[in-house]
């Protein structure tokens, strides 16, 4: 049998084992790089290795424990809580909204671009992070979600997002406004805030929340107030809400949407159909042509029939508050009205002509 090939080495320093402990004491160590100099010395040392090789082999190696690095920011096992979140702070990167006005006033905003920038974050799946800024400068975890879509100056967190906002009752909640849980005891890791983006069923049991949580920004249907420390999570306004022409609808419309509080209207002047012309009421707008209610359509004239939906007690469709894009809520919405008059088949197919158009706003 051939002897084993072994490499000429130096004792190391940190080694038990008895050959290394003995050749420290004899040997010093070697000066240059290379092996040993002395030729005895390493004749000798090569024996020692090889010893302590047999050994080794005969005996059980001892278990070795497996490194474990610090747990990253956003993983589960670093917690309990699954929305942990940083602290207050400026925006980063060269973007952001505008900064406070003369005063301190804070920039204003509507509940139509707060959802529209709360579903930006939702249709890039921004993922969460506690430590993490998105390329709009706000950081990634719960907290940071809800200065974005109310457009605030900095990064704030659920010990400060109460100053910007007014306090209100759960029948006030309107999509835009947020529920906010902050735990002093555990102010990182045991509090949470959401966006409300309006109600689910009629019941008032579900909402759609907008929310920042693990692996990325979400939008789902969640029981009120949210799915743990219901009782703990309070509603606010924001301060630098506007209602622009053009917005979401107000509370008294939004009721008729999740009281289902609407009524049938009756057909006035026989049945008629959504396409014979009608002259429009003084009272309502003009009818502004059947292009602008089609796939892919993005114009003023789609909220304004989607309030008036809401308004008129055919708004249940709706997921948030409707927007100038047309989708299924909308011709669903129309559609319901539209047999509400009596019509069927091609008469109630969902889309708006004259007649629809000035009975909706009559």
């Amino acid at each position: 049998m051939e002897a084993p090939v072994f490499e000429e080495f130096d004792p190391a320093s940190d080694c038990d084992c008895p050959g290394c402990a003995h050749w420290r004491r004899v040997i010093p160590p070697s000066a240059l790089p290379g092996p040993v100099g002395h030729p005895a010395a390493r004749g000798a040392l090569l024996l020692a290795a090889a010893a302590g090789t047999v050994i080794a082999g005969s005996q059980p190696a001892p278990a070795v424990a497996v490194a474990h690095g610090p747990v990253r920011p956003g993983d589960p096992r670093g917690d309990e809580s699954d929305t942990p979140q940083g602290g207050r702070a400026p925006l980063h990167g060269k973007t952001g909204p505008a900064k406070p006005g003369a005063g301190g006033e804070l920039p204003a905003t509507t509940r139509a671009a707060i959802i529209n920038r709360a579903k930006k974050w939702v249709a890039s799946q921004v993922p969460y992070s506690m430590s993490e800024y998105w390329s709009d400068g706000y950081r990634q975890d719960c907290s940071g979600f809800v200065s974005m879509a109310w457009s605030l100056p900095g990064n704030e967190w659920t010990g400060s997002l109460d100053t910007f906002g007014v306090r209100i009752s759960r029948d006030q909640l309107q999509p835009g406004d947020m529920l906010l849980f902050h735990n002093p005891e555990d102010p990182e890791n045991g509090s949470h805030v959401v966006l409300f983006g309006g109600w689910s069923d009629y019941t008032h049991t579900y909402y759609l929340a907008y929310e920042q949580v693990r692996p990325h920004t979400r939008g789902q249907s969640t029981p009120y107030a949210y799915w743990t420390n219901s009782p703990r999570f309070v509603p606010y306004r924001y301060k630098g809400l506007t209602e622009a022409r053009g917005g979401p609808a107000g509370p008294q419309a939004w009721s008729y949407l999740v009281g289902k509080k609407g009524r049938d209207i009756p057909a006035v002047g026989g049945a008629g159909t959504k396409g014979s012309s009608a002259p429009s009421v003084a009272s309502g707008p003009g009818y502004p042509g059947r292009g602008l209610f089609r796939p892919g359509a993005d114009n003023e004239s789609v909220t304004r029939l989607g309030e008036q939906l809401v308004k008129k007690g055919f708004g249940k469709y709706y997921t948030s508050a409707p927007g100038p894009r047309w989708g299924e809520a909308d011709r669903r919405g129309v559609e319901a009205f539209q047999r509400a008059q009596g019509w069927r088949g091609g008469a109630a197919d969902g889309y708006p002509g004259p007649e629809t158009w000035r009975r909706l706003f009559l």
